[in-house]
């Protein structure tokens, strides 16, 4: 692995990362730097998942590494640099807790001993439901509201937690358009006031409008560029129609 370079905020290098004989990511390599939205496009078993947790530090890959700000993803997670949506939030939805609580949980590494919110922790979820739009949903149960807004509320505690670098599994499945330019908006607003987002979609009509750059996968890196040279048709049949690895012992697809 080269040296970190303080100067991306996501530095993931060479990276490969096996499920037992399956090949999930194979030598890839992603740096981006702040102030950057970058959509992540790639068919369904083409690592984008694995990427994430990789970045995430919840799975260790057999070779290469990653940096997020020039830390460990352990120490970038345990300090609050960094933030995941994934595609579906493993919670019980029937469970009694309302939006603004949810948001709050974003705020735990900041409540001290007593884990008790103060002022500036409830000025925080407050200014993260009004960027997101549900402050007229703020104590409502969680379960109470649609797909897209629940999704509205997890990019919610991610900007309370103050994270400077977010990564996003989808956060358009499912959703109606107003929510989907509601989450673009916010997310190009965010990468204005300095963060890092890493989004994957399989909205290709909307990349242009989300996404400064792209990357598309399929186990590895095939293109990192803007995104209209991204979802070039000679790219999109690469990733789509062909497979980049056939020179690579793949057994089954990548997750």
């Amino acid at each position: 692995m080269t040296a970190p370079d303080a100067g991306y905020a996501i530095d993931v290098d060479d990276v490969t990362v096996r499920y037992g004989d399956v090949i999930a990511l194979a030598h890839t390599t992603l740096r981006l730097r702040a102030s950057t939205v970058c959509g992540l496009v790639g068919m369904n078993g083409s690592g984008k998942s694995t990427l994430f947790k990789t970045i995430m530090g919840l799975i260790t890959p057999q070779s290469g590494g990653v940096r997020i700000d020039g830390l460990t993803p352990a120490r970038a997670r345990r300090g609050g640099t960094i933030s995941y949506v994934p595609q579906s939030e493993d919670i019980d939805w029937s469970f009694p807790i309302s939006v603004r609580e949810v948001v709050m949980t974003g705020r735990y590494r900041h409540l001290g001993l007593t884990r008790r919110p103060r002022r500036r922790d409830h000025e925080a979820v407050d200014e993260a439901l009004r960027r997101v739009e549900l402050t007229e949903f703020a104590d409502r149960q969680i379960g109470q509201l649609s797909g897209g807004q629940r999704k509205r509320a997890f990019v919610a505690r991610g900007i309370a937690q103050g994270a400077s670098i977010l990564l996003l599994d989808e956060p358009f499945a499912g959703v109606d358009k107003r929510t989907e330019a509601t989450i673009i908006a916010l997310l190009r607003e965010l990468a204005d006031d300095g963060a890092t987002v890493l989004v994957s979609t399989h909205d290709l009509q909307a990349l242009p409008q989300l996404a400064d750059q792209a990357v598309l996968l399929m186990r590895r890196v095939l293109v990192h560029d803007t995104p209209e040279r991204v979802i070039a048709p000679d790219n999109l049949i690469r990733a789509f129609g062909l497979d980049p690895l056939d020179d690579a012992p793949v057994t089954g697809e990548g997750r």
